[in-house]
């Protein structure tokens, strides 16, 4: 956010920056986790873009760490549509190596037992972290899981936390995962869902100084605007910034229904923008529907025809697709 927008609404922090934002519900899914963790578990959670996973995922990892009863792994692989089984096996060889160099031993029969050593050394729950997973590949979702067997048949223990877009929870539904899909423990995060408005509230008591007044940056029914038509953190967070950045440009203080419409996407609960957020792209709709990708881009248009319109639509309905 602009500098002279934060001083002009007595702004103290970005948005972006407040911090974590705990709901019963997030009290209920850590507690939930962090348990399957602990037992050794496959673990999926999955919720939409901007939900606000990642800090979950951190929260989570930092409780870990401070009760001391699971050793945290993470992923920092960014192309995870490249991740393989190999790559998250590195991962951990570079966390659990506590002394001299890291040596990864390149051929596979080796560097498993080589590994499982390591697991047996740590004679605690290692916990690997996996982000942005609903991008992994099948056989590397099913290597995890016959990992998980060769570290738990050394005697160490290898819980595996997927974390994604919904695709993830409807791709370990699928038929065809089955062998993986039956063996996760699935956790739908849904994040702030009928909590907006006082996360809204929390939010501008975080970034307000010490005396200021909600009121005095932000109408009530301004800040109604904005809970009525966003689901996200994220969207808030961006969309509260584009409010009060517009508000500063016209002279609007507090910022009004008025200027919050003006800032609001009209597309925002299209259906492209809808599927974006559950992690469904142009391309993977086409390879998961066997459609071409023009098929798909005119299904999104609204200009495919009635017949195939209809096909498709049931096929996603079927899958759990947000049509």
């Amino acid at each position: 956010m602009l500098t002279e927008v934060m001083q002009h609404y007595g702004l103290t922090r970005d948005p972006h920056a407040a911090g974590y934002f705990e709901t019963e519900h997030h009290q209920r899914i850590c507690k939930d986790i962090r348990a399957a963790i602990v037992d050794g578990n496959l673990v999926a959670i999955a919720g939409m873009v901007g939900s606000g996973k990642t800090a979950l995922l951190q929260h989570i990892q930092r409780e870990l760490a401070r009760n001391n009863k699971v050793m945290v792994s993470k992923s920092l692989a960014v192309d995870q549509e490249r991740t393989t089984i190999a790559t998250l096996i590195d991962a951990l060889f570079y966390d659990l190596t506590t002394e001299g160099e890291v040596k990864i031993p390149k051929q596979g029969e080796r560097r498993e037992r080589e590994l499982r050593g390591l697991f047996k050394r740590q004679r605690k729950t290692v916990a690997l972290f996996v982000d942005e997973a609903h991008n992994l590949h099948p056989k590397t979702l099913t290597g995890l899981k016959r990992l998980m067997e060769v570290i738990a048949d050394g005697g160490g223990k290898l819980s595996v936390v997927l974390a994604g877009h919904p695709k993830l929870r409807n791709d370990l539904r699928r038929p065809t995962m089955e062998e993986i899909g039956y063996r996760t423990r699935l956790f739908t995060f849904e994040g702030i869902a009928g909590q907006q408005r006082e996360y809204i509230a929390w939010l501008i008591d975080k970034c307000l100084i010490a005396d200021g007044k909600p009121g005095d940056m932000m109408t009530d029914a301004a800040v109604e605007v904005l809970a009525s038509r966003l689901l996200t953190p994220l969207q808030i967070e961006q969309h509260l910034i584009l409010a009060l950045e517009e508000g500063y440009r016209v002279g609007e203080k507090p910022v009004t229904p008025e200027v919050v419409e003006t800032v609001l996407s009209k597309q925002i609960d299209d259906l492209e923008p809808r599927l974006t957020r559950h992690g469904y792209n142009v391309r993977s709709l086409a390879d998961q529907f066997n459609a071409k990708p023009a098929e798909i881009k005119r299904l999104l248009r609204g200009e495919l025809d009635a017949t195939r319109t209809q096909e498709l639509t049931d096929e996603m309905l079927a899958a759990g697709l947000p049509l």
